[in-house]
């Protein structure tokens, strides 16, 4: 499962928290073990804090 957060890194948990408190809960998959992991697409100080992007893997069995 991929989600792709946009903004700041020090709000990610914004994007990180539904994942396992409502979409996993409901989805009927279930968590790999290995840790929950990032891409980040774009880095600062080229791209404004605003326009960060990053995507987030919850690896599933």
């Amino acid at each position: 499962m991929v989600v792709r957060h946009h903004g700041s890194r020090e709000r990610i948990g914004e994007s990180i928290y539904p994942l396992y408190r409502d979409w996993l809960p409901k989805s009927g998959e279930n968590l790999r073990d290995f840790p929950l992991y990032f891409h980040y697409l774009n880095l600062m100080p080229e791209t404004a804090e605003i326009d960060l992007i990053t995507d987030i893997y919850l690896p599933l069995k």
